[in-house]
């Protein structure tokens, strides 16, 4: 480790502090979107802490220490001019953290803060034992992956604000990783919330593209994610046990990182048997480098698998080989730069 850090880190280990403070930081901002901190200013002129604390019904010295943090990590913006501190928002803040913005992240918030970080919590175990800890956590079997994702309706509506809040960050670049024009009927399995299908349906107007996911999830899709304008349609069944729908493009977005490979083999090789000919999958996944070193993102990813589903990221080579394994060829890797990465292969 030593020779990767500059001579000041071991005078004074700046960094390895950041990393320690890193959890304190992450609860800053949940507990501000969790407590309305940020819709409150994105409709009000500046406030004072204590109007602030009037308004949300917080003790008037926590909300001024926590918006002061805010402050400190450049959420949001201070007037110190007058003789009482005056704190509004940020075009971020307004753009990421607002329930009701179009690229609004609140719901990611919510679910990082809620039922990742509860799980990390056991981290340590999860390493021990080499398996989640959702009994740990949330007294569910480990075997019980998406049981315990959906243990309630709104624990689901959670995730797939999660799901959601992913494909309006990373979405566009996913969609056009490749050409997928030639691909006139799409389906995405494990869709969800039908946010990537949207944006898969935007980009490829002439395509047909369907969500396909359990019967609960396309029921709470349909009741509370649907748009106005939407062309996608929905399916219900389970991808491992019912029928599959024909296709010229099966999507796996975030689908096969939660399982151990036997699993993704046995799925893939469904996908194969109905997959027309010339036809092909894409995965979407966060991807591992080959020579270990990274993306950081990717790697932190891989062990919330560890602590929450029955998977792990991986390299590329690894999608190559499972994805050859089950039939499929001339695998193509995009990397986007962001936190997912996307890869084609074709029957």
């Amino acid at each position: 480790m030593a020779e990767h850090l500059s001579q000041s880190e071991l005078d004074y280990p700046f960094k390895l502090l950041e990393y320690f403070n890193g959890f304190r930081i992450s609860k800053i901002i949940f507990s501000a979107c969790e407590l309305g901190v940020f819709d409150l200013l994105l409709t009000s002129d500046p406030l004072s802490a204590a109007q602030v604390a009037a308004k949300l019904n917080l003790s008037s010295d926590g909300a001024e220490r926590l918006l002061d943090a805010l402050v400190g990590i450049e959420i949001l913006e201070v007037d110190t001019s007058q003789e009482t501190a005056l704190y509004s928002s940020t075009d971020v803040s307004n753009l990421y953290l607002t329930k009701n913005s179009p690229r609004s992240l609140h719901d990611m918030v919510l679910y990082q803060s809620q039922t990742i970080y509860p799980l990390w919590n056991n981290l340590a175990d999860a390493v021990r034992e080499g398996k989640n800890q959702n009994e740990k956590t949330f007294g569910l079997p480990a075997d019980q992956v998406f049981e315990t994702i959906y243990r309630s309706e709104e624990d689901m509506l959670k995730f797939m604000g999660l799901m959601k809040s992913s494909w309006i960050l990373d979405g566009p670049d996913i969609v056009t990783a490749f050409d997928l024009s030639p691909f006139k009927t799409i389906v995405d399995l494990g869709g969800c919330s039908g946010a990537l299908a949207r944006e898969l349906s935007r980009q490829y107007p002439s395509c047909t593209v369907t969500v396909y996911d359990l019967p609960s999830v396309t029921e709470a899709a349909q009741k509370h994610f649907t748009q106005e304008d939407d062309d996608i349609t929905f399916q219900k069944g389970d991808f491992f046990t019912d029928a599959l729908p024909s296709a010229d493009l099966f999507v796996l977005a975030r689908i096969i990182h939660d399982w151990p490979e036997e699993k993704c083999v046995s799925l893939l090789r469904r996908i194969h048997s109905v997959c027309k000919p010339g036809g092909g999958v894409l995965l979407v996944e966060a991807l591992l480098f080959e020579n270990h070193r990274g993306p950081i993102t990717a790697q932190v990813f891989s062990l919330n698998m560890l602590v929450q589903t029955e998977g792990r990221e991986r390299r590329p080579s690894e999608y190559t080989a499972i994805l050859n394994k089950t039939g499929f060829h001339d695998v193509q890797v995009s990397r986007t730069g962001k936190c997912y990465d996307a890869i084609l292969a074709i029957r």
